[in-house]
C-alpha cells in the first residue's frame, strides 16, 4: 500500500459496512489516516492489498509488532479486512497463506500472532484453514459498539508451519 492509496483507504475504513459487525466504528479525516500510515509505517508495520487476478483491490493485509515493555519480546500479529462482495469466496484465506509464509521466510520470528471477535467465524475459520490455533479467550476485551465483547487470541509457531504452502504450490504448478 502506498500514500496514493490512502483515499481509497480511509473511505474503505470510514464505510462501517467495510469494517463488519465485529470492528468498532471509525471516522478519520484524510490528514489523520496520513498521520496513522506514517506512524504505522515507522514500526515495521506493513500494509498489503488483498487483490484479484484483474487487479481489483478488494480487501487489506497488515502485519505489525505489539509492543512490551520488554524489548526482548517481539510478537508479531496480523490482520485483515474485506470488501463485503468479496468475503466467503476464499481471498482472505490465500492471503493469509501468503501472508504466513512471507513472514516466517522474512522475519526471525518464533509465532504469528491474531485475535479475532468471538462471534467472527468467518475470521476463525480463515485462521484455522491456515494453522492456527485457538489459544484461548480474552474476556471482555474490546469495546465495540456499545458493548464489552470478547476476543480469541491465535497463533501460529514456526514449528506448526514447517513450509511455505502457497509458495510451494505455485512452484509446483509451474
Amino acid at each position: 500500500m502506498e500514500k496514493e492509496d490512502l483515499p481509497l483507504v480511509a473511505a474503505w475504513f470510514n464505510n462501517p459496512e467495510f469494517l463488519g459487525e465485529h470492528e468498532g466504528l471509525f471516522q478519520f479525516s484524510k490528514s489523520e489516516f496520513e498521520t496513522l500510515f506514517a506512524t504505522e509505517n515507522s514500526h515495521e508495520s506493513a500494509e498489503f492489498f488483498i487483490e484479484k487476478k484483474d487487479g481489483t483491490k478488494i480487501g487489506i493485509i497488515v502485519h505489525f509488532y505489539v509492543m512490551h515493555v520488554d524489548p526482548s519480546i517481539t510478537l508479531l500479529e496480523f490482520g485483515y479486512f474485506m470488501l463485503p462482495s468479496e468475503r466467503g469466496r476464499g481471498y482472505c484465506t490465500e492471503a493469509a497463506h501468503i501472508m504466513v509464509d512471507y513472514l516466517f521466510l522474512s522475519k526471525q520470528i518464533m509465532r504469528i500472532q491474531a485475535t479475532t471477535s468471538a462471534g467472527n467465524l468467518a475470521s476463525q475459520k480463515v485462521l484455522e484453514k491456515v494453522g492456527f490455533r485457538n489459544e484461548g479467550t480474552m474476556r471482555k476485551s474490546a469495546y465495540i459498539r456499545g458493548e464489552w465483547r470478547d476476543d480469541y487470541l491465535y497463533s501460529i509457531l514456526r514449528e506448526e508451519w514447517k513450509e511455505p504452502r502457497i509458495l510451494t504450490k505455485l512452484n509446483t504448478q509451474q
